[in-house]
């Protein structure tokens, strides 16, 4: 399997939906570390997720959400764990205000970018359009 540093720039796109409260808790240890967030959560994993170690494998398991057993930290760490959630109506065809929720921008931005031809979508009457993929396509392609 590939190594994720050989992508551009030795990183690859990783769009996670986390809860409001653990996003403010990793921006204020960004904010108090002086790090960028994608430097913590690269350090959690790289730290925490080992695919070949049965004890990392099990404890990753125990993140079903259903309440079952917490998986221990490891030997000489502490572990915040969470559970995730997903959405059953995410849409393919997006609105300004759809697209701005997507890229955590103000809908002016979006607007702006769409209009300056940057953000791939398509003018409809007086609305724009976006599709899902296209946008994540785009950000991932990053250079702006």
């Amino acid at each position: 399997m590939p190594s994720t540093r050989s992508r551009s720039a030795g990183r690859e796109a990783l769009f996670v939906r986390i809860p409001t409260s653990e996003a403010q808790r990793l921006d204020r240890a960004a904010f108090e570390l002086r790090l960028s967030k994608q430097d913590i959560v690269s350090s959690l994993v790289s730290r925490y997720v080992d695919p070949t170690s049965p004890a990392s494998m099990e404890a990753l398991r125990a993140l079903d959400g259903g309440g079952g057993t917490r998986p221990q930290p490891p030997a000489g760490g502490t572990l915040t764990l969470g559970h995730h959630d997903f959405r059953a109506d995410v849409r393919e065809v997006l609105t300004v205000a759809d697209a701005a929720e997507l890229l955590q921008v103000g809908e002016e931005v979006v607007e702006r970018l769409a209009s300056d031809g940057e953000l791939p979508g398509r003018r409809i009457g007086e609305q724009w359009r976006f599709t899902r993929q296209a946008i994540l396509d785009w950000l991932s392609a990053g250079s702006s």
